[in-house]
Parts: structure tokens; C-alpha cells; sequence
């Protein structure tokens, strides 16, 4: 049968109405899916390739075949903004089958949600965060409201996949399960997927349902990429006349993005807000409309929202500069250029980004301008190498020779959200067993490689630390230390939210910042400069008044993991004479000049070159700029090891060579180390060597440095090294991906 002849009356008549001339392949596809109502549902498609009306128009037609007594339908996001945008697109969908679409989050009354409550139907769109708290603290209406759900809808399931929220998450939908008796198929949506099986894993968790992938056309056939680069003299936008590169290269920012309705992309909220209040005062300079907005997490809600709204109904050519806020499906309206600064992190976020245009048949456009501040004459070669730059070619290159996009790695020791679980259901639970909550937590799929021998250390640890407490029947409870945790709001996140100051200009709120500015400091946020005129120490409020010009704003960045695929891919790119079209001629005269010191220092042949002196035998010359002078040396005892790894498993083998001996004295992970020897290379070829035949015993204590973790504070240390080993860490592949050359067996 023809899925749209099976759809409801209503939905047909939206379909008409919309002026739709046919159903797009993933909603046929997804149709046949749900319509056999046996299996979990994943669908993996482009943004905008109609994949929310893919899994209502199916689901919302067998609801009203057979209605629901209760919810039918739970939607589950991870912004509130997302919530927001399809509330609206819902509503109207559902206006004609007069079936309720209810919002569950902070900013919605309480008088709503109750009303829900007392009578449990349609649609409900909701956090896991919210949900977290129904369980907690409302048993029953958890039980009313979801007594007889019949589909759960995940949004955008490669952002839960690869976070801490989703194992709460999948956490949460099986205790659900559990507490109402019910078996609801999930369906899960995403842009940027990679192996389908991983999803079709993780979707299942817990669901005791197969999960199918339909095979749908590749996304993303029609593109434009552009990339250029550019060396800026200063290493912060100071307060005057920019400088002739500085301007060269906002020049071209203002080129590519005015006249142009797109996004540009930042990584860090310190670069974006110094972009966008440039180009703001050079467009006024050169006559032309000021176009700019700006869209990040420490700006306030209203500001954010009204930016949406803005973007989504204005017919100017607006530009907006955002981070990861607008990367996943917020509605902004069509845009035709994506611009990004400097490269992403990874493979996904560069097709969720990319994604973001190329609507209506027309080809995804995006162009990255990447800039590094010129290098000092004592920089060696590796430090003058643009690896941002390196970065950027290759997340293209893997996307558009292998369709690569990172797969999410499975959390097998999450000990920090074991915790948290356990202390909610045990909220919920009042008081039980040893035995008994043990049973209800360790039986979570989520959960399944964690022993009752790791549970029981916890539980011990807690009792300790006054976290839980004995009863007199011997049960467990929450104890006096762990009450004000469990009872805060945030302890519903499982994701840390830091201390902000609010800054507020008179009665408006525009933000957030993480340092407290003193009277009359200068700091950029929203897209304009402030000075402080004062501030409330207990409430956390700086007071700011707007002044003219150009500031710094001293944000704090995160840190991000890079897949062991994208160094692979640089190494090749070093080593290959490919020409890529995309680079503009900048660019590509300096991808040139990284291929000739390649070859020239073997940096991309052999995984352990000298770096502190000229070495013998035909071995690697230092780096000489005969144009910025000649790079300084380091000890002649000094070797940098180049082992084209990722994130986890660059740490994995630097903290192997220290355990073994070699100290690490200078390291820019995941692109090279430098580590100190007075035996020579074959020293530390041999330890690496010995590394890659396992050993030794490699077991490491928590390093907070290289991972912060909400709720790790609370485990004892035994579990926090496991954790750290497990899952942080990574032996096996390190070992599987690790390019060694060794210098001597060449030679030989």
C-alpha cells in the first residue's frame, strides 16, 4: 500500500495543504517501518530531509487507529530550544485530530503540565533532564502519564549517543518501561550517523526490540567547500586600527558573509564574539547594513530566541555567528553559505554544519577561513605547523572520499552516572535493600559490564562518606551528606553547568560570563563592548552599561576529542602530491609548503625524529626559517614521536612512555609529543616497541586534568581508575592504530 492512502484524513489534508507533490523517500521508508509496528525505528538522514514528519505521520495515524489512554507519543529532545521550534510545527499538525501537543520544561507554567497530568493524551515533548525528575519525585503521575505509550521519538540521537545524557537516557526510557508495564517502539532521528549498526545498538539498549536502519540516498551529493588561510600579526584583537593582515582577513569574512544569508561558525565564544563585533564596525565603515547577530549558550534566552525568530522570518540577508547552538536542527529559515572559522573537531560536526544549507535542491555551500597568529623565531617546525589547518583538509577529504563520520564509543565503566542513577532511584525508592536496589540498577542495560562486586565498592564508599545511610531494617537510604545534592535542580543534569555571572545593562539581562570583570573592565559579549559599572556579589550580577569599540572577552573553551581517522588522514595528505579544489590560493600554496618539509624531516615517515639538534646519518635536520630567523634548539636529548593517533589513545601512549621512563616535556595532543632521552631514538623506539607487544602493567590513576566528570568526585578512587583505564584510556587501540616506522629498521 501506498503510505500516504494509509495516513490519517488529517494528515493527508496537511500534506496537501503544505503543497507537497509527493512523500520523500525517508518517509515512505519509515511509513513501512512503523506501519509493521514490530521493530525500533533509526533514521538517518539530512537536516531538513523531512524526518520528523517521517516518524509522526506513521505513528500519530496508528494513534488515532487505536487511541491512547494515556500519552501516545513521547518526544525527547536535548535543547529546549529544539522543543521550542517543532512545538509549533505539532501544534499545527495535530490542530485537526484535536490531540494535544504539551512542552515540559522550565519555561512552561505549572498549570499546563498539570492539566497534562489529569489528563494524559497526545503528544508530550520533554528533556531527559525532565524526565529525571518525574521518576524521582513523581512516581504516580510517571505511571499515569505513560500507562499506555506506544512511541518514543529521540531527536537528534547522535548527540545523545556520544554524551553522558544518553545513558541516563537510556537509563530513564527502561525504568519506564519497567514502572508502567509497557514496551513503546522508539524511533530515532538523526543528521549525522555513521555506522548505522552502532545506532541501531544503541537505540535498542534496554527496548528488547530490534532496531532497522532503512537504506536511504546519501546525503550531501551537491556541495561547495572553499578554504583559505591567513597569518595574523596580532595574538588578540586589541583596541585601535587592525593591522594590514588582521584586515586582509576580516575583509574577506566580510566579502563571503554580507549580501549572503548564512551562519557563521565559531569553536570558541572568545573568537566569535571578537569576529562579529569586527565585522559589525567594518560594515558601518564601508557603508554597508549592519547584518550581524550573534547566537551562544552564555547568551540569555530571550536574546537567543529572538535571534531565532529574527533569522527564521526576516527577509534580510542576515549573518549570525554561533557555536554549537545552532549546529543541531533548530528552524532558522533557509540559509544559503555556511562560514567556518578555523576547522570543527570532528567529521559530524562538519555535516551537521554543512547541513545547514543546501535546501530546495540547491548545493550545501561552505567556506572556511582559518587563521593562526604569526609564529615566533624560537618556535621548532612542529609548533609553526598549522595543524587546525591540516585538520580541516582532512574532515573534508574523509567526508568526501569515504562518507567517514566517527562512531560513538561505548561508555562500559560509567561509574559517575551509576551514581546518579542510584541515588535517584533511590530518591524515588524512600528506602531499599542492599540486595534489592542492587538488583533494580545493575539489571539497566546500561550498566551490564559494571560487576556487583564494582556496586558493592560503591555502595561501601557512600555509606563511608555519609552519602547513604543504615536504617534499622538494614536498608539504605539518602543520606545527610548527599541531601542537599539530590535535592538541587542541577542534580537532574548529568553534565556539569559552571558558575556564571549575569550581566545585566540596566533592567535587561544579556547574558552570561565565567569571570567576574571589576569596575570599569572592558569585555565583549552579544556582539558589542561593555564596562562594568558595578556588581552584586551574592546574587552573581555584574552591571554594564554599552560603550563604542573593540574588546576581549577572556571565555573559557572546552576540550574536544579527535578521531585517530582524521590524523590518519593528515599523515596521508603530507605524504600524497593530491590536489584538493577547494583551497584557495593561499591555502594551497601553504599545503605545498607542509608537503616539502615532510618530505624533507620525514616528520610523516618515521615515528620518532630528533628535534632539539642536526642528527646524524642522513637523519632529520632542524627546522630553519630563513625568513623569521632560525628556530631555537632544545636539548639534543629532546625527540618528538608523531604517532598519527586520536585523542584517547594519544593520551593512552603519552602516559605510557612516561610510566616507562621518558619524560613528556611538550605536547600538543593529538599531533605530536616530545619526550626527553639521553640513549638516543633507539631508546624510544623501544618503548614504544615494547608498548605495541603489551608490556609492562599499564594501570593509571584518575587524571582529572584530562577528563572532568559531574558526580566523579563522589566514587572512591578504585572506581575512578577503573573508569579512567576503561574507558578514558584506550590500550587496544592505541595498539591497532599506532603508525610506527622506526628510523633504524629502515635504514637496515
Amino acid at each position: 500500500m501506498n503510505p500516504f492512502d494509509r495516513f490519517s484524513p488529517y494528515i493527508q489534508e496537511y500534506i496537501y495543504q503544505k503543497g507537497w507533490q509527493h512523500l520523500r523517500e525517508v518517509q515512505v521508508a519509515a511509513a513501512r517501518v512503523i506501519f509493521e509496528g514490530e521493530k525500533n525505528l533509526l533514521l538517518a538522514a539530512g537536516t531538513a530531509s523531512g524526518k520528523t514528519e517521517a516518524a509522526f505521520f506513521p505513528a500519530l495515524t496508528l494513534l488515532e487507529e487505536s487511541p491512547s489512554s494515556s500519552v501516545g507519543i513521547l518526544y525527547i529532545s536535548p535543547l529546549k530550544a529544539l522543543i521550542n521550534d517543532q512545538f509549533s510545527r505539532l501544534e499545527e499538525l495535530l490542530e485537526e485530530a484535536h490531540l494535544p501537543v504539551t512542552r515540559w520544561h522550565g519555561d512552561v507554567s505549572q498549570s499546563q503540565k498539570e492539566k497534562l497530568i489529569r489528563h494524559p493524551a497526545g503528544v508530550l515533548q520533554i528533556t531527559p533532564e525532565s524526565l529525571e525528575g518525574m521518576l524521582m519525585h513523581r512516581k504516580s503521575a510517571v505511571i499515569k502519564l505513560f500507562s499506555d505509550l506506544r512511541f518514543v521519538i529521540i531527536d537528534e540521537v547522535h548527540y545523545f549517543m556520544s554524551s553522558p545524557r544518553g545513558v541516563q537516557l537510556l537509563s530513564i526510557l527502561e525504568r519506564i518501561g519497567r514502572l508502567c508495564s509497557i514496551d513503546p517502539v522508539r524511533i530515532g532521528l538523526s543528521a549525522t550517523l555513521g555506522d548505522p549498526s552502532v545506532g541501531e545498538k544503541w537505540l535498542s539498549t534496554g527496548s528488547g526490540r530490534e532496531t532497522v536502519t532503512p537504506k536511504l540516498p546519501a546525503f550531501g551529493s551537491k556541495l561547495r567547500l572553499g578554504a583559505e588561510h591567513f597569518t595574523l600579526l596580532h595574538p588578540e584583537v586589541k583596541e585601535g586600527e587592525l593591522s594590514e593582515n588582521d584586515l586582509a582577513y576580516y575583509q574577506f569574512l566580510l566579502d563571503y558573509t554580507h549580501g549572503k544569508k548564512c551562519i557563521l561558525f565559531g569553536n570558541a565564544k572568545m573568537e566569535l564574539e571578537r569576529v562579529i563585533s569586527t565585522l559589525k564596525e567594518l560594515a558601518v565603515k564601508s557603508k554597508k547594513e549592519d547584518v550581524y547577530l550573534i547566537h551562544h549558550g552564555s547568551l540569555s534566552a530571550s536574546l537567543r530566541e529572538n535571534t531565532e525568530l529574527v533569522m527564521k522570518e526576516s527577509e534580510q540577508k542576515l549573518v549570525t555567528g554561533a557555536t554549537v547552538t545552532l549546529e543541531l536542527g533548530i528552524d532558522v529559515g533557509e540559509m544559503e553559505r555556511i562560514v567556518q572559522l578555523g576547522a570543527p573537531f570532528s567529521v559530524s560536526s562538519f555535516v551537521q554544519r554543512l547541513g545547514r544549507s543546501g535546501r530546495r535542491g540547491e548545493p550545501a555551500e561552505m567556506l572556511f577561513a582559518i587563521s593562526e597568529y604569526q609564529h615566533l623565531a624560537e618556535e621548532h617546525l612542529l609548533q609553526v605547523i598549522d595543524w587546525n589547518f591540516l585538520r580541516c583538509i582532512a574532515i573534508c577529504q574523509l567526508y568526501l572520499e569515504d562518507r567517514f563520520i566517527e562512531p560513538s564509543k561505548e561508555q562500559k565503566k560509567p561509574f559517575q552516572l551509576l551514581y546518579h542513577q542510584t541515588m535517584s532511584m533511590l530518591t524515588s525508592m524512600g528506602e531499599a535493600s542492599p540486595a534489592y536496589l542492587a538488583s533494580q540498577v545493575l539489571s539497566l542495560q546500561v550498566f551490564s559490564h559494571i560487576t556487583k562486586e564494582e556496586f558493592s565498592l560503591l555502595l561501601r564508599h557512600l555509606v563511608e562518606t555519609g552519602q547513604l545511610e543504615k536504617t534499622e531494617r538494614g536498608g539504605l537510604m539518602i543520606g545527610i551528606n548527599a541531601e542537599h545534592i539530590v535535592s538541587d535542580h542541577q542534580f537532574l543534569a548529568v553534565f556539569e553547568t559552571p558558575q556564571f555571572w549575569v550581566v545585566r545593562n540596566e533592567s535587561e539581562e544579556i547574558g552570561t560570563v565565567l569571570v567576574k570583570f571589576p569596575e570599569g573592565e572592558r569585555f565583549a559579549l552579544a556582539g558589542h563592548t561593555w564596562e562594568v559599572t558595578g556588581c552584586d556579589e551574592k546574587a552573581k550580577l555584574l552591571f554594564v552599561k554599552p560603550i563604542p569599540g573593540r574588546s576581549n572577552n577572556l571565555w573559557e573553551g572546552g576540550g574536544f576529542s579527535i578521531h585517530t581517522r582524521i590524523l590518519q588522514k593528515i599523515r596521508q595528505i603530507l605524504t600524497e602530491e593530491k590536489k584538493y579544489a577547494y583551497l584557495m590560493p593561499k591555502a594551497a600554496d601553504l599545503l605545498e609548503q607542509y608537503r616539502l618539509w615532510a618530505k624533507h624531516t620525514s616528520l610523516a615517515k618515521y615515528s620518532v625524529i630528533p628535534i632539539g639538534g642536526i642528527a646524524q646519518d642522513g637523519g632529520v635536520p632542524t627546522y630553519h626559517n630563513k625568513v623569521k630567523g632560525t628556530a631555537k634548539k632544545l636539548s639534543s636529548s629532546d625527540y618528538a614521536v608523531l604517532p598519527w593517533l586520536g585523542s584517547e589513545q594519544f593520551l593512552t601512549l603519552m602516559l605510557a612512555l612516561g610510566k616507562m621512563g621518558l619524560p613528556i616535556v611538550a605536547q600538543h595532543a593529538p599531533y605530536w609529543m616530545i619526550v626527553r632521552t639521553p640513549e638516543g631514538r633507539e631508546r624510544v623506539e623501544e618503548a614504544i616497541t615494547a608498548f605495541l607487544q603489551g608490556e609492562g602493567e599499564m594501570f593509571f590513576p584518575w587524571r582529572e586534568q584530562d577528563i572532568e566528570e559531574k558526580y566523579t568526585e563522589y566514587l572512591p578512587e578504585t572506581l575512578k581508575a577503573i573508569r579512567f583505564n576503561t574507558d578514558v584510556l584506550d590500550f587496544p587501540g592505541a595498539r591497532e592504530n599506532l603508525h610506527f616506522a622506526p628510523y633504524k629498521k629502515e635504514k637496515e
